[in-house]
């Protein structure tokens, strides 16, 4: 079950072959289905926000690095207006990555109110 983004089985990232330089970013990189996989444990044990952050997780590890980024970057306080992450939130849905794109939103929300929004 778990993979790397490359498709690659686990058991085939190893140190041996990291140091033979055998491996490529996406080897490192993880799967969205392990990351969902590991929702499913944390519901298991009654963590739901664990769950949740995974699932987010997923959808962003189909993302490229620098979006990724960017992303973490507009939610600092005082990096983004309220517009800038409505547009996130837009361009998340598109993705698609619904779970994300709300979590944009709640930020949003939550910067007007306390005064953190650029």
């Amino acid at each position: 079950m778990t993979r790397a983004f490359s498709g690659r089985d686990a058991e085939e990232l190893t140190l041996d072959r990291l140091a033979r330089d055998e491996l490529a970013a996406d080897d490192v990189r993880i799967h969205p289905e392990t990351l969902e996989h590991q929702a499913a444990v944390a519901e298991q044990h009654a963590n739901p926000q664990l769950a949740a952050n995974f699932r987010r997780a997923a959808e962003l590890a189909l993302m490229p690095e620098d979006e990724v980024m960017a992303l973490y970057e507009a939610l600092r306080p005082h990096r983004a207006t309220a517009e800038e992450l409505e547009a996130l939130a837009v361009r998340l849905e598109a993705v698609p990555a619904p779970l994300s794109a709300t979590l944009v939103r709640e930020a949003a929300s939550v910067y007007a109110r306390r005064g953190l929004l650029r």
